[in-house]
């Protein structure tokens, strides 16, 4: 598109926002040069356009049957009948690109966007054989833990469907719990693949930041995202990861190196003598559910009957993970993903220009659009860059080091950290009309113990741990950095000694 020269009724508030001190007359004489400069954004907008690959058309549909509400759109994408995944349908988290099929990212701010390419996991998953089955609801712009803020509506638990499902990643929980679908991918921000998983009875796992490409996946703050596989079993877990991940030569999130062990295989080393630190800050949140700790722990003694060394270990950063946390993501996502419509700037990866500009579009010409949670962040966010300038995202960067090191100084000694996923089950979805109070109380309530996990950049794995007044509770296996062999091998030894995990008592609501 031409860039169209701007005259000093267009600059003048721009020099006005930056206090340049520019008179009507000083403006006009900066009018010439402004328009030959922008002739490079003409250049870039034609070679773009000639370097750009022809966009894919491919069939999709609204669903038909939807009785959980975790369907956005369904669809039967098949390119090789050969591989690791072949014969097994995949539901895509709708934070994530594919072809030619609408991608939402559970927000009416990005409703009516199709992407041009497929983002590195589907590719790599199309050519393992997997057919995509369709793009599964997540919460709007990824910003809940909980499953009643997407713009498409509630997506329900399959054990109680009154009940949340979890979030972000809400509609691949319940679909991959109900066995409407073989496996699922899952995005993780603060907690957004293992929270799903746990209030479903799933598998939800966590790589190492780094380690799978996010290229191709709505951005929240590139220091927090991930992708990861959801699924029935570990070994479902293990096989999906081995696809996902390995370096693509676009996500500069990933080192210049990763190895990508053969994770199934792994599964089958003994575990006997495997040393496991029981999180002692893990437990005893003032918000937890009177039985999910005592859930946790009877898990552990399956791990210590399987000959694991169990002992109690303390952490004390990690009561602090989720506060600098809260800096990052708040500030973080405040500068990137919405002034930034998405992506911001400096970054040395894949962009997709086509979604920063209808996201940006959107968002800028009705910011209504946004969820109550992103309301929150930007009134946070916003006040406190333009109070302090950004100064606390640059401490709370600058104490992620320490962080980790509290976690990797334990890992030293410990082969992996066990604790609670979350410390609730489940909770009742709000009504339509609930006060804004509960609405956010809902949504940001779970995440005392994974949103610490994700600043750090460790694996971790929530498995389901047992039952609690009939609702799913989640034990979270954390390891070393890109040892997620070792997280997912332990999980399976868990899984293997009580016979495999529950399926959902699945009832439609």
């Amino acid at each position: 598109m031409p860039s169209q020269t701007p005259g000093v009724t267009e600059l003048s508030p721009i020099a006005d926002a930056y206090g340049l001190g520019l008179s009507e007359g000083e403006l006009a004489e900066f009018v010439p040069h402004v328009s030959e400069v922008l002739r490079s954004w003409d250049l870039v907008d034609e070679l773009y356009e000639r370097e750009r690959p022809d966009a894919v058309t491919r069939t999709w549909a609204e669903p038909e049957h939807n009785p959980f509400g975790a369907w956005y759109v369904t669809c039967d994408i098949t390119e090789s009948t050969d591989g690791p995944l072949a014969g097994r349908r995949v539901a895509v988290k709708d934070n994530t690109a594919v072809a030619g099929v609408p991608m939402m990212n559970g927000s009416a701010a990005l409703e009516g966007f199709i992407p041009d390419t497929d983002a590195t996991i589907i590719s790599r998953m199309l050519a393992a054989g997997a057919t995509i089955a369709g793009k599964a609801v997540c919460e709007d712009l990824c910003f809940s833990g909980a499953s009643h803020t997407s713009a498409t509506g509630p997506v329900r638990n399959p054990w109680d469907p009154t009940r949340t499902s979890g979030g972000s990643s809400s509609g691949s929980a319940a679909l991959v719990a109900a066995g409407i679908v073989d496996i699922a991918t899952g995005g993780d921000q603060g907690g957004s693949v293992r929270l799903p998983a746990a209030f479903t009875g799933i598998v939800g796992h966590k790589p190492t930041h780094g380690l799978v490409p996010y290229t191709g996946a709505f951005p929240i703050e590139q220091t927090l995202d991930h992708l990861g596989p959801m699924t029935r079993t570990v070994a479902d877990a293990a096989l999906l990861l081995g696809v996902l991940a390995g370096r693509d030569g676009l996500d500069p999130r990933q080192p210049t190196r990763v190895a990508v062990p053969d994770y199934v295989a792994e599964l089958k080393r003994p575990v006997a003598g495997m040393r496991v630190g029981v999180l002692c800050e893990g437990f005893g949140h003032p918000e937890a559910v009177p039985g999910v700790d005592d859930a946790v722990r009877r898990a552990v003694d399956v791990l210590r009957a399987q000959g694991m060394q169990c002992e109690n270990v303390s952490i004390p950063w990690h009561r602090h993970g989720r506060k600098i946390w809260d800096v990052i993501a708040v500030e973080g996502a405040t500068t990137q993903m919405v002034d930034g419509n998405a992506y911001g700037m400096n970054w040395q990866g894949a962009y997709d220009p086509a979604l920063i500009e209808f996201f940006g579009s959107r968002r800028q010409a009705d910011g209504t659009l946004l969820p109550d949670t992103v309301k929150l962040v930007l009134l946070t966010g916003r006040h406190t860059i333009r109070r302090h300038h950004g100064a606390h995202y640059a401490k709370a960067r600058n104490l992620v080091p320490r962080l980790r090191a509290a976690y990797d100084d334990a890992l030293s000694r410990f082969d992996v950290l066990v604790m609670p996923t979350t410390p609730l089950v489940a909770t009742p979805i709000p009504e339509s009309d609930a006060p804004r109070d509960e609405y956010l109380a809902r949504a940001l309530e779970m995440m005392a113990n994974t949103a610490g996990l994700d600043v750090s950049g460790h694996p971790a794995c929530s498995v389901p741990a047992g039952l609690v007044d009939g609702l799913p509770t989640g034990m979270m296996i954390v390891g070393r950095h890109f040892d997620d062999a070792t997280v997912l091998r332990v999980a399976h030894a868990y899984e293997e000694a009580t016979g495999g995990f529950l399926p959902a008592k699945v009832s439609a609501p």
